[in-house]
């Protein structure tokens, strides 16, 4: 039903989990485990699978937080306040792909089919943030982003936080149009090893970029842990929008401090 991220998951205190495509109720080409409700599934399959989910890990969906994903950079932070939000109630926070709470038992939940989850933990300030990071977020910095608003808003160091990288398209399967390779030759020229040009062909390494903007942060390399799978060459095990020509459902990454 899922798979745990390495260096942060420890199945008590800490859940930092990816769901895989199985375990659910949902019927093709959203099967089984969609927890997408932007998708056109049956809206009653998707809640049922959130229920599985939540039987699964013990996290009641009543403390899940969703948000509306807009590929963009706006950040929100979260309280018991918002519990539930998106999910058994309304979104409150608006269009956000980036979710920080400084609280326990609260569900941090993004949801993803190829672009990159970012899990982020200071186990010395007691915070965590989840950050869903497409190409359009990843130019925008979104990952970065939320490191600064933890530093800002809960004087965490750069040094203290633990950052897990998802599994999402990587750089052997998201090839792109020469446009979107300029925008981020542009943004990160820094970094244009992690960029491939074969002719026409161009390819980036999304998750590549992701880590190298949180070392530019503080981050220390150690303490960044890349779980190193692509959904698009998984995608009989994960989402992958790619893969299946966008005729499919998604999956969710979760963070939640325990307590």
């Amino acid at each position: 039903m899922y798979v745990a991220i390495p260096g942060l998951d420890n199945g008590t205190t800490l859940k930092a989990i990816f769901t895989t495509r199985f375990g659910g109720v949902s019927k093709p080409p959203y099967d089984t485990l969609n927890l997408s409700l932007q998708r056109n599934d049956d809206r009653r399959n998707v809640i049922e699978n959130y229920r599985l989910l939540s039987n699964e890990t013990g996290i009641p969906t009543d403390n899940m937080v969703l948000t509306w994903q807009v590929h963009g950079d706006k950040i929100s932070i979260v309280d018991k306040s918002h519990k539930g939000m998106g999910l058994v109630r309304e979104h409150e926070l608006g269009c956000t792909d980036g979710l920080i709470t400084a609280e326990k038992n609260i569900a941090l939940v993004t949801i993803h089919a190829d672009c990159v989850p970012v899990y982020l933990y200071d186990p010395v300030k007691g915070v965590i943030a989840l950050v869903h990071s497409g190409w359009r977020g990843t130019l925008l910095n979104i990952a970065a982003k939320s490191v600064n608003l933890m530093k800002d808003r809960y004087k965490c160091e750069a040094r203290d936080i633990i950052a897990g990288i998802g599994p999402h398209i990587r750089k052997c399967c998201f090839a792109v149009q020469n446009d979107v390779y300029d925008l981020f030759l542009d943004k990160f020229r820094e970094y244009s090893d992690l960029f491939e040009t074969s002719g026409s062909s161009y390819r980036i390494d999304l998750g590549g970029v992701i880590t190298r903007s949180l070392i530019a942060e503080g981050l220390e390399m150690r303490n960044i842990h890349d779980i190193e799978r692509c959904t698009v060459c998984e995608k009989e095990l994960f989402f992958s929008h790619r893969g299946s020509r966008g005729n499919t459902g998604a999956g969710a990454a979760v963070l939640m401090m325990a307590g």
